[in-house]
């Protein structure tokens, strides 16, 4: 019978007062009954709207139909298809802005919970099935994969299905990209993660770590010396940027590309770790972005009290609603309309606080968004010993600048087509290293289509 509830099913999770003292993962998940209970409202449209807006195609409308029969395992056979990181998925992508933005059912109540019916679906097949070990044959090709992300594990994973010997260069001593540094624990486990990239090594991809194209190789070498036929730069876009005020020298004040590394991937985070990080008692997050929240949250649980300084009003905030939602619950402070313009020093050298001028909207830019502009001789001074700057990130020039041929933007993208085919015959780029910071899902589709593409050029070669 369908479940014509105007409302989703919630949910579970811990309490704002528990998870702010730990790094576990704050959703807790679906049980089978309210998976069931979920899948049950959606109306099985026959024109598959949702699918519009899934970056990777996955037939939503069929898979919820297993789930609400209770054919878990038929339900994640036709998620992977499609999509070869499902858990990840469908804990950070935003559906609520692509495929449940689709949902008939939200023009009168809310939509469908496709992410999480899709995070059930791969969180159950993954308690009870074993990494399967079945290898497919090799076609004799050989292709490099540059980088370890969600565009470089989809496009590697792709290409091994094909029977392709894929490699896969990273230059961190961890695989997974963004993924394992960038994401904290507490949304993305990343015992996830690890389970998704050893799936990969069972089709046969082999992971070179410590490994930075460019420097301790170039794709040159791997073409012409190491035999590789066709190379994939999914490098993302790793490169922080800053404001350039008076301050940002200063001990204390971190881009969140290093904070949340040392968290997430050097786990700064427990009393044992050799890594040392220091949210020092009073933080500021400089930004408004899924980054920003992240880094926000990680400070909190690090012991700060915890400020998100933004230029815009809440309205604007980029970062995923059910992002800002639990970062309220955190007790995390945010002011709007406030710009830092510096950041003052106390006598030891570290940070002491951030001066930001107040500001007004105006005018839309070239974002779309309305234009924050200063309001002459407003300034706020908030007290302030670590500095967080989360305003956004562009690709390293490193590959770019090593590689003969290779057209990039002036900010840094890698110039590609729609099938990810860059001015270097054979070498294609997809995700962050193209785009600029993105999505995962963004990324995924990114990498889906490059991996086509090189089928092709290699089959016809």
């Amino acid at each position: 019978m369908a479940n014509m509830s105007l409302e989703k099913n919630k949910m579970p999770a811990q309490s704002p007062e528990e998870r702010i003292k730990n790094f576990s993962e704050v959703a807790l998940g679906y049980t089978e009954e309210q998976a069931i209970d979920e899948a049950k409202r959606c109306l099985n449209c026959k024109n598959k709207p949702c699918v519009t807006g899934c970056p990777v195609q996955i037939d939503i409308p069929a898979f919820i139909a297993e789930v609400a029969e209770g054919r878990f395992e038929e339900a994640y056979k036709i998620i992977t298809k499609s999509s070869s990181l499902p858990a990840v998925c469908g804990r950070v992508c935003p559906q609520e802005t692509q495929c449940e933005s689709k949902c008939v059912r939200g023009a009168k109540g809310e939509p469908v919970a496709i992410g999480r019916l899709e995070r059930f679906v791969a969180d159950r097949h993954n308690s009870l099935a074993e990494i399967s070990t079945e290898k497919p044959a090799s076609n004799g090709h050989k292709a490099a994969v540059i980088g370890s992300g969600p565009s470089s594990l989809t496009c590697a994973g792709d290409l091994a299905k094909k029977g392709y010997d894929v490699t896969v260069f990273e230059a961190l001593h961890v695989a997974g990209g963004v993924l394992s540094y960038g994401i904290p624990e507490f949304r993305l486990p990343k015992s996830i993660v690890q389970r998704e990239i050893e799936g990969l090594k069972a089709l046969g991809v082999k992971i070179e770590t410590n490994t930075v194209v460019g420097k301790t190789v170039s794709i040159d070498e791997l073409m012409d010396e190491e035999g590789f036929e066709s190379v994939f730069i999914g490098s993302g876009a790793g490169l922080p940027r800053f404001m350039n005020i008076p301050g940002e020298n200063l001990n204390g004040v971190y881009s969140t590309n290093e904070f949340l590394t040392r968290i997430n991937l050097m786990k700064a985070y427990k009393s044992d770790s050799t890594t040392p990080i220091n949210a020092g008692t009073k933080a500021v997050i400089v930004g408004g972005g899924n980054v920003a929240m992240d880094a926000a949250r990680c400070a909190k649980r690090l012991g700060a009290d915890v400020t998100i300084v933004y230029r815009r009003t809440e309205k604007e905030l980029p970062a995923r609603a059910e992002e800002i939602e639990h970062t309220k619950e955190e007790g995390i402070k945010f002011e709007f309309l406030t710009n830092p313009v510096e950041i003052t020093a106390s006598e030891n050298g570290w940070a002491k606080s951030v001066i930001c001028q107040k500001m007004e909207l105006s005018e839309p830019d070239a974002s779309g968004r309305a234009k924050p502009v200063p309001i002459e001789g407003a300034f706020v001074e908030i007290e302030a010993d670590c500095v967080i700057m989360s305003i956004g990130t562009s690709p390293n020039p490193l590959i770019k600048s090593t590689t003969e041929g290779l057209a990039a933007q002036s900010w840094g993208g890698i110039i590609a087509d729609e099938n990810g085919l860059t001015s270097r015959e054979g070498v294609y780029a997809g995700g962050d290293a193209v785009t600029g910071a993105a999505t995962v899902i963004l990324a995924m589709g990114a990498g889906k289509k490059a991996a086509a593409a090189m089928d092709e050029y290699m089959k016809n070669k």
